[in-house]
């Protein structure tokens, strides 16, 4: 009979390259691990890993060892979700991670919703703007934005955002309101974490350099600057809307806007998209759908 000791603490160290990042995924000490993946090598009386100060890497022989181990632990994953799907009520732990504002905002209270829904799921949720390694860290979805960058994850596009200049009619009473983007440079433009807006002209994507006596990178401080008429302000959809539609900002240079933005659904490509993870993007997706209409 195959032995199944160490294999899953052999595939975590694996794909985290780190003992404590895989103890902390499997939720048991470094020393078990380490204990485990000592076993496996004596077992098959080979070396699994490189180990240095710095680093954890595959042997060729774990390398190889580890495509087989993988593809075993996915078709069982597999086998287990099928039952999972004749079931048609998601369960289990989902771990999923978004950026900090619009997760706040937006994905948080989405997710609660489909736990009211599903109370057997068990939900960690990660917000960060900072993109981690879902396969490394062990996460089964990230919502991102924006422009995806060429990555071996699956991506499923869940809505769009839209990006605004505005400014407060204070400001531009003082001011005066621009109507080209040549005149961007005779005005304070509060600054994030890039030093240029984007926009559309003739048809073309461009970039424009700005400057300003602001710079932050936080959207409500930069909400915040403009509301006080501080300057103007290039922000998505979703920080702005509500003060747009209460007349508290207005929106500038409307014929030069650039294309929206997509927000994706990413998932680790080498992993049956299980279930939970499939409804959890389908609610997403309806409900912002349903909210962009």
């Amino acid at each position: 009979m195959v032995r199944w000791d160490g294999v899953n603490e052999f595939v975590a160290v694996a794909e985290t390259e780190s003992f404590t990042r895989a103890s902390e995924r499997l939720g048991v000490s470094t020393a078990q691990v380490s204990r485990q993946i000592s076993a496996l090598e004596a077992r098959l009386a080979t070396r699994l890993f490189y180990r240095t100060t710095r680093r954890v890497s595959t042997t060729d022989a774990g390398q190889l060892y580890y495509q087989h181990c993988r593809q075993v632990l996915d078709a069982l994953e597999q086998a287990e979700q099928a039952v999972t799907h004749l079931q048609a009520v998601p369960q289990g732990k989902l771990r999923l991670t978004a950026p900090v504002t619009y997760g706040e905002q937006v994905i948080a209270p989405l997710v609660n919703d489909f736990v009211l829904r599903y109370p057997g799921l068990e939900v960690e949720m990660h917000l960060t703007n900072q993109q981690l390694d879902l396969v490394a860290e062990g996460y089964d979805l990230a919502v991102r934005l924006g422009q995806l960058e060429s990555s071996s994850l699956m991506a499923r596009r869940l809505g769009s955002r839209t990006l605004y200049v505005c400014a407060s009619p204070a400001y531009l009473s003082a001011w005066g309101t621009p109507r080209s983007l040549a005149e961007l440079d005779r005005h304070n433009c509060l600054q994030g974490n890039l030093r240029h807006w984007r926009f559309q002209e003739d048809g073309r994507p461009r970039t424009v350099r700005i400057s300003g006596n602001l710079r932050c990178d936080s959207g409500r401080a930069l909400l915040d600057a403009a509301l006080k008429g501080v300057g103007m302000v290039q922000l998505p959809d979703y920080y702005v809307q509500p003060a747009l539609d209460a007349g508290a900002l207005v929106p500038l240079l409307t014929g030069y806007q650039d294309d929206d933005d997509g927000i994706w659904g990413v998932y680790p490509h080498n992993r049956h998209l299980s279930p939970k993870v499939r409804l959890l993007l389908d609610y997403v997706a309806e409900t912002l759908g349903s909210a962009a209409a």
